[in-house]
């Protein structure tokens, strides 16, 4: 959509859509006390992990909560980390328009995404391990990517060539192909696609989501995925990192 001046004259602006990949906070407990001292532990090792990151918070978990959420402190705890509150989604009518009395958006409830039935297979004579293949249109970098910065697939696959480095980070709609060290943060599925997945020929990775749900490397990788060839997928609500 793309609403422009029918005047002669240089319109001052223009209102176009956009998409910006956001993360998802989905709350499990409206204890905001804990949740400050859950977030300080999970990034105690990297204060600067966020950069003013936009965020959406998830009520899902706890609209039938009958504490009260304490937004100004959910708010507060979230940009004590360099992360930007902007919506909230799946509350309660209470939760919601407490939310957005302090100037948060309502965003629409997470739509489920139907799964596709296995295909059954004869098993000849051996098992290989497929990875898909990126789209056609896949936005290909054949540049190493450098603390600091992005690059986004829209509506598609992203193909890195060489190293993308600690603090940079890939983001596609569609999946996510490292083929050299990924030490920085891979986001596939950033429009909401659950069927996405990461693959990197060496997985050193900082940060890994898919539609929204991800997992900081906080700790050692096991050893079957740590600096070798690995996929990444997701099960339900929880990442799963396999050798490929």
């Amino acid at each position: 959509m793309s609403v422009e001046s029918t005047g002669a004259e240089r319109p001052s602006f223009d209102l176009k859509s956009a998409q910006l990949p956001v993360l998802s906070v989905v709350l499990r407990s409206t204890d905001m006390q804990a949740l400050a001292q859950d977030l300080a532990r999970r990034l105690a090792d990297d204060p600067d992990f966020f950069d003013n990151d936009p965020v959406l918070i998830d009520l899902s978990q706890v609209r039938e909560a009958e504490e009260e959420i304490d937004f100004p402190a959910l708010i507060e705890a979230l940009r004590n980390h360099r992360t930007v509150p902007v919506a909230v989604r799946s509350g309660s009518e209470a939760q919601m328009e407490a939310a957005k009395a302090l100037g948060l958006s309502a965003a629409p409830d997470a739509m489920p995404t139907r799964r596709a039935e296995p295909e059954i297979h004869e098993i000849i004579r051996e098992v290989e391990v497929e990875v898909p293949a990126p789209l056609a249109d896949a936005v290909i970098v054949d540049r190493p990517l450098r603390s600091g910065q992005r690059v986004y697939a829209k509506g598609t696959d992203i193909v890195v060539l060489d190293m993308v480095s600690y603090g940079a980070e890939v983001i596609a709609d569609g999946n996510v192909h490292v083929y050299a060290p990924l030490r920085g943060r891979a986001v596939a599925g950033a429009s909401g696609n659950t069927s996405a997945r990461i693959f990197s020929t060496c997985m050193e990775a900082q940060l890994l989501s898919i539609a929204g749900i991800y997992r900081t490397i906080e700790t050692d990788l096991p050893k079957d995925v740590a600096g070798k060839a690995a996929k990444v997928r997701l099960e339900g609500e929880r990442i799963v990192i396999e050798p490929v």
